[in-house]
């Protein structure tokens, strides 16, 4: 009797065994999906700080005048009344 007990529970617990790694939800897949989610949670986290960049910029640009003023001069090349314009021509280069 006690030789069946213990041959049952052995049989038990390698079908446990078996389920466990290589069932229908194994630990492999449990694995799988935590590298996942870790690699999921640091993507978010620089899309938030993304976001919280451009947010800051849009709330500059609509209540500061010095971010659409230094917008306007470095993207298209604008410039006040009063100033001076100055721009450097480089040589062309001769072979």
């Amino acid at each position: 009797m006690y030789r069946w007990l213990v041959a049952f529970l052995i049989i038990l617990f390698a079908g446990l065994q078996y389920r466990l790694w290589f069932g229908e939800t194994n630990v492999r897949d449990i694995w799988d999906l935590n590298a996942k989610i870790e690699l999921q949670k640091s993507i978010n986290q620089e899309l938030s700080q993304r976001n919280s960049e451009l947010e800051a910029e849009v709330e500059d640009l609509k209540e500061g005048q010095a971010a659409l003023e230094e917008r306007a001069r470095s993207e298209l090349g604008m410039i006040r009344k009063d100033e001076t314009f100055f721009q450097l021509v480089e040589p062309p280069e001769e072979n």
